[in-house]
């Protein structure tokens, strides 16, 4: 099965004084998915923001929130997310230790199911819950941080996470890295759903967001074919 080319701009590279207004410039320059970074400071080296603050983001737009749960335990706040107005919730493999269910859980609460890989994970991982995902997430960076140098060996991963879905309709979403000079590969290994952060949001205009978000989808159908 063949997805749509969708840019999921992270508003962890946006301008958090003005998140709102943020989250409307990014759709309107040609966002295809709002990327939402949570992170607990335990899970992952860093703190963001929690259900209350999407919540307070929802009436900006009626685009796709991508929330990808950088968070351990994630079961207990799953229901708290998805009431924020998340359409999609992404839960780490590395998480916790019943992930088929957290992904059931996810279904269960009417959203769709996303699963994400750390770099050093083996795709192995996730080949049991295949059935139970919308999307599989690979980070081509350590999460954390935003600006991060992507990591060439991701590639290969992709390509092999790629053949394992086979023609199961998952989406395959990459975050880290992602620029005009990386989307052509992982589009090229397999994935149609890149995340940029520092690489849309540097430049602190709609113009800016609108050229930026334009380069990597063009690098990405180039390099797709």
């Amino acid at each position: 099965m063949i997805h749509p080319i969708r840019i999921a701009p992270s508003i962890l590279a946006a301008d958090f004084s003005k998140l709102g207004q943020e989250v409307r410039d990014v759709v309107d320059a040609g966002a295809d998915w709002v990327h939402l970074d949570v992170m607990d400071g335990h899970f992952v080296p860093n703190i963001t923001f929690g259900p209350d603050v999407i919540k307070s983001l929802r009436p900006y737009t009626d685009a796709t929130f991508d929330c990808h749960l950088m968070i351990a335990p994630a079961d207990p706040f799953l229901e708290a997310f998805a009431k924020a107005g998340c359409d999609i919730l992404t839960v780490h493999a590395e998480a916790g230790p019943h992930l088929h269910r957290s992904l059931q859980t996810v279904r269960a609460l009417g959203k769709k199911a996303g699963v994400s890989l750390n770099p050093a994970t083996p795709e192995s991982t996730i080949e049991y819950v295949l059935d139970a995902v919308d999307l599989i997430l690979v980070m081509t960076v350590n999460p954390g941080f935003g600006g991060q140098k992507f990591i060439a060996e991701m590639e290969e991963k992709i390509r092999r996470i790629k053949a394992m879905v086979g023609d199961r309709p998952i989406e395959i979403e990459v975050d880290g890295g992602v620029t005009p000079d990386t989307a052509g590969a992982v589009a090229r290994a397999g994935s149609n759903v890149l995340v940029a952060g520092s690489a849309v949001f540097k430049g602190g205009s709609v113009e800016a967001y609108r050229g930026a978000i334009a380069a990597i989808r063009a690098a990405a159908e180039t390099g797709r074919g």
